[in-house]
């Protein structure tokens, strides 16, 4: 299984069993899971998003967003529940306008959910997290 670190962007094999025994990067050393969500840049997306295997849930947001800022502790506590199986990520849609507009983003907060590099699923507006992990497991689930 292919896992992009989230400190140095770098692609790691590792077999399927070992996400959850705390795996590190074979170049920076760091872990490749730290219980919450990244925040991504253009190239951090499209790395995620391209050379990872794990499903890339991805928060669209904006800090003037007020429901945005709201989700925001129950986002990261659905990323550290859904980790390993799921890598949570947000993306300031002020700092990267390109990619808010190439996925069509309308509304925040926008969470997208990515599978093979291509979009699976998407939800607007604010969840709280038993409602975050509820939905992105249903999708997985019915996308199999």
């Amino acid at each position: 299984m292919r896992v992009v670190c989230p400190h140095c962007n770098t692609t790691n094999q590792l077999p399927e069993e070992r996400l959850d025994h705390r795996p590190r990067c074979g170049k920076c050393r760091e872990a490749l899971f730290g219980g919450g969500a990244l925040e991504l840049s253009e190239a951090s997306f499209q790395r995620h998003l391209q050379r990872g295997d794990l499903p890339l849930l991805v928060d669209f947001w904006a800090p003037w967003c007020g429901p945005c800022r709201a989700m925001a502790p129950a986002y990261a506590e659905a990323a550290s529940e859904l980790e390993p199986a799921v890598r949570a990520a947000k993306l300031n849609t002020d700092e990267e306008q390109a990619i808010g507009a190439r996925y069509g983003i309308r509304s925040i907060p926008t969470m997208v959910l990515f599978r093979g590099g291509r979009e699976l699923a998407r939800h607007s507006g604010a969840m709280m997290t038993g409602d975050i992990v509820r939905w992105v497991r249903s999708q997985l689930a019915t996308a199999h």
